[in-house]
């Protein structure tokens, strides 16, 4: 009955962990959930707004244009230049995607034959592999270690498999660690890809979400990212916009132009209303952002400053929501934290085998709710 490719296929980490909290609800268990990193901050106001005005226009009403609407590739390419200096065609090197991860999953299927190497991020988001599998590629693992500021290794890949890689999926800020990247790092990887003629994607979804200062870069800064690369952008955590799916792809022209060529044949386009909200979003007022970072940075503390107290050995994240940690056993930890303190947090092996020993927490709540999470801890008796 079923494609042999489901027998490839694991269960969606956060479909799992959506499983486990229903259960625990109806348990009555009244649960901390820094779990899945969805924004509980409101879309802004002024692109709701704009959402309702577009919805009310029946232009909008009929299919979209299958590679987003002309004024929206516009406002990304001026976006991309405000934001990181990168110019772009907006013709011909920007694409309307259903949110970035419906672009990471759709990426291999223009460029990957069954049997070609995909390199992976390790941990890394689990649709990097799913991705991979459904376009009959071979996935292999560039551990992201501690020792090296979790960044892959390059050196390390072997030379087999640098034969048959055609694609490699990057991110930074990093989903699950919370790591970032010098401008060197992307410098690097441009001229590995070129000496190993590999497509670079980087996953750029938190590159907005940063703290203390920092400011994230894009790939496409590095010189020569246009000849080798693509870029996911999404605007799911700049603009608290998860459930509405609208993001892009940006780079490379003939790139852009085979995964096109994908999308035109299996989606119809991004809804045109939300398309011109998204317009409203970054074209308009960029406040709304450093509010959301200003809460994101005091929730971090919070979380950071009672994980030291219990006793854990903690680096404090410059970007994302997201926060790594050291534990024995992810398995057994997460299990505990749900089960006594009514936490969820998720495992490091849910984003790949180099996550063994680490847990990713979401700052994602109240910063009530995350002190409470750390009283609860101390009572259950779970320490560093």
């Amino acid at each position: 009955m079923y494609a042999k490719r489901l027998d490839n296929l694991p269960p969606y980490l956060f479909a799992q962990i959506d499983a486990l909290k229903a259960q625990k609800r109806a348990e009555g268990v009244d649960l901390i959930d820094l779990g899945v990193g969805d924004p509980d901050l409101p879309t802004p106001k002024h692109i709701v707004d704009a959402l309702c005005e577009a919805a009310r226009d029946p232009a909008t009403h009929h299919y979209p244009d299958y590679l987003g609407m002309l004024e929206y590739r516009k406002a990304v390419a001026t976006w991309y230049d405000r934001r990181f200096g990168v110019k772009l065609d907006p013709k011909k090197e920007v694409l309307a995607l259903i949110g970035s991860k419906e672009g990471i999953a759709h990426i291999p299927e223009a460029f990957v034959n069954p049997g070609d190497y995909v390199l992976v991020s390790d941990p890394g988001y689990p649709v990097y592999k799913t991705s991979t599998l459904f376009a009959e590629g071979k996935c292999h693992p560039m551990p992201l270690l501690e020792k090296n500021n979790y960044l892959p290794d390059y050196s390390a890949i072997p030379k087999d498999v640098l034969k048959g890689a055609k694609l490699m999926f990057i991110g930074y800020p990093n989903n699950p660690t919370g790591a970032v990247a010098p401008m060197e790092f992307f410098e690097e990887t441009v001229e590995f890809a070129k000496d190993n003629d590999i497509i670079v994607v980087h996953d750029n979804a938190y590159s907005e979400i940063s703290f203390d200062g920092y400011k994230s870069p894009s790939f496409l800064e590095a010189k020569g990212a246009m000849d080798v690369g693509l870029e996911t952008h999404s605007l799911s955590k700049t603009y608290n916009m998860t459930g509405w799916r609208i993001g892009m792809c940006v780079g490379n022209a003939g790139l852009i132009e085979a995964f096109g060529r994908v999308k035109t044949n299996i989606d119809s386009g991004v809804f045109d209303a939300i398309q011109r909200a998204a317009i409203t979003a970054l074209t308009g007022p960029q406040d709304c952002v450093d509010q959301a970072c200003a809460v994101y940075q005091e929730r971090r503390d919070a979380l950071v400053t009672g994980l030291r107290s219990l006793g854990f050995e903690i680096t404090s994240p410059k970007a994302s929501f997201y926060v790594w940690m050291k534990v024995p056993d992810s398995v057994e930890f997460v299990a505990r934290m749900i089960n006594e303190a009514g936490i969820v947090v998720t495992p490091g092996t849910g984003f790949g085998t180099s996550g063994a020993g680490y847990i990713r927490f979401a700052i994602t709540r109240p910063v009530d709710r995350i002190k409470e999470a750390i009283v609860r801890m101390n009572e259950c008796g779970i320490r560093g």
